[in-house]
């Protein structure tokens, strides 16, 4: 529909009759809404892992590892760092204390370069350093399903952080150092699949922001992304999840899917930790994503395990 129809001027300036104008308007919402593909914006909410942050915790404990529903983005879950202690905030479609008031463009912008409506940094607790790669589309997907969610009020506390890490400004010169402002660009000398899996871990599955080490000032240290390294919170480590003999290197293309889908290790074990979270968001996705990610994550260079030994997936 082409809103073409003219049959008068007003101070020399076309005019268009009322109710023209509002069958235009009212096709242009409903093809904006129509646009977006709500399957893959779920495909992209569970491989971004968002609930995981930003489901409310299941108790008055704001690190406590259930949540109460995780298609309510309330927020509220805390994660304790050497920096402070950061709070996820309330990402559900509440106009007043979550994202319901923000334009798609508005989204973006926080997605690939970790700036709120206001205009301020994110800290990068928030891995836009990996959601910079996604595609617009893919996000505007997800916005839309994110849209479709329940909208929730909430008061989520401000971060507790020592200085100087309270100056949001300093996030400007961090920005210069870690984000690079790329979007995901296929190899074409990869297969599609290759490419897909690729993809999806370095971009909303940001795989690489738990399972890398970080310099001081927690920047991802590139030459040894998905070695592992000490966990975030100080609990323990983050296991190498290349195909090194500290990390997954006997494991195969089908044992990852496995593990991905169910839970289960190739020495029957099961994922602990956060890990679990990971694995439950993996299963919502496709099986040929899943796949895709697997023959990626095998084809990653090997690299010795940051933390100094093996660690349980």
């Amino acid at each position: 529909m082409r809103c073409v129809a003219w049959t008068g001027t007003l101070l020399g300036f076309p005019v268009m009759p009322a109710c023209l104008f509002l069958m235009c308007l009212l096709w242009g919402f409903a093809h904006t809404a129509s646009a977006a593909d709500l399957k893959n914006g779920r495909s992209m909410f569970f491989a971004g892992g968002c609930a995981s942050c930003h489901a409310a915790p299941a108790s008055a404990a704001c690190d406590n590892p259930k949540i109460k529903d995780k298609l309510i983005l309330s927020g509220g879950r805390c994660l304790k760092t050497p920096f402070g202690t950061f709070y996820a905030p309330n990402i559900s479609p509440d106009k007043e204390s979550g994202i319901g008031g923000w334009s798609s463009a508005q989204f973006i912008k926080a997605m690939k370069e970790g700036i709120s409506p206001k205009g301020e940094h994110y800290y990068p607790v928030f891995p836009y350093t990996s959601y910079q790669r996604m595609r617009e589309g893919d996000l505007l997907d997800l916005k839309a399903f994110l849209d479709t969610l329940p909208a929730a009020k909430s008061r989520v506390p401000g971060h507790d952080l020592s200085l100087p890490f309270q100056m949001r400004q300093t996030l400007a010169a961090w920005k210069w150092m870690f984000l690079d402002g790329q979007s995901f660009k296929p190899d074409p000398k990869k297969s599609a699949k290759l490419n897909r899996g690729a993809y999806l871990v370095e971009g909303p599955g940001h795989c690489g922001e738990c399972h890398s080490p970080r310099n001081l000032l927690g920047g991802v240290i590139t030459d040894k992304r998905f070695s592992g390294g000490p966990d975030p919170e100080g609990k323990g480590i983050v296991p190498n999840i290349t195909p090194h003999k500290t990390g997954i290197a006997n494991w195969s293309e089908a044992d990852i899917v496995t593990a991905l889908e169910t839970g289960l290790t190739p020495s029957f074990d099961t994922f602990g930790g956060t890990m679990v979270k990971v694995q439950e968001n993996m299963a919502e996705l496709s099986a040929d994503d899943r796949a895709a990610i697997a023959a990626y994550i095998k084809s990653l260079t090997p690299i010795p395990s940051s933390a100094g030994k093996p660690g349980k997936p």
